[in-house]
């Protein structure tokens, strides 16, 4: 699983993928996850607002910062 945020690096963007990488260690997950901060890749994806979440290339939020228990229901199967 590979799990993206998708952000220029503001502050919600590190919260998001701290709450990210704290999922994913909760779940016991094998999962790589990635910053995208580059703004055209970011746009690749659609995002217009930041922070923005991915998982395996499909975006699951974007504009907000989800919270731990936000960020495990969308990994969970």
């Amino acid at each position: 699983m590979k799990i993206q945020i998708l952000g220029t690096g503001c502050p919600k963007c590190h919260q998001l993928e701290q709450n990210a990488r704290l999922a994913v260690s909760q779940l016991g997950l094998n999962a790589e996850v990635e910053r995208v901060s580059d703004i055209r890749e970011i746009m690749k994806f659609g995002v217009m607002m930041t922070p923005g979440l991915a998982v395996d290339g499909q975006v699951k939020s974007a504009g907000k910062v989800l919270s731990v228990e936000d960020v495990r229901k969308l990994l969970q199967p």
